[in-house]
């Protein structure tokens, strides 16, 4: 099975922008989400795009599965997308053999996560993190996206 273990926190500070080694900008909207699970489709710098299936989380970790899709069809499906698109710049910042991504959102939100290999790996806490949110539910993508209000 295809699992995704991350943490998440708040950023407090603007210190991982000189470390960053990677731009890219998302639009990403969900089709269904369900008691067990997430569809979400993101389009990457306007020229790619995949659908995803995430399961729910337990703890830091969940299953994840992924498919590339055709941009055009990504885009048609914009128009099926339940709640609102997320815009966001990802950046990326290497933390020795792991990296961070800082996702800045359209509404200046910024999160920062990280994947690990286990959900006990140690890894590098830079000073510009804040609260870890890993837990949280509201700073969940698909809820951001979905939230009524």
């Amino acid at each position: 099975m295809a699992e995704e273990i991350e943490r998440k926190f708040l950023v407090t500070g603007d210190g991982w922008q000189e470390g960053v080694t990677e731009r890219r900008a998302f639009r990403q909207f969900y089709l269904a989400r369900s008691d067990s699970a997430t569809v979400r489709v993101r389009i990457t710098d306007d020229s790619s795009a995949r659908l995803t299936v995430k399961g729910n989380r337990a703890g830091a970790a969940r299953p994840e599965y992924e498919w590339d899709i055709p941009v055009e069809d990504a885009r048609e499906m914009e128009a099926l997308a339940a709640g609102r698109v997320l815009v966001k710049t990802r950046h990326v910042v290497p933390a020795g053999a792991l990296a961070w991504e800082v996702d800045v959102f359209d509404d200046g939100l910024t999160l920062a996560e990280i994947e690990v290999p286990d959900a006990e790996a140690s890894f590098e806490r830079p000073d510009w993190l804040g609260e870890e949110v890993t837990d949280d539910p509201s700073y969940y993508n698909a809820a951001m996206a979905l939230e009524q209000g």
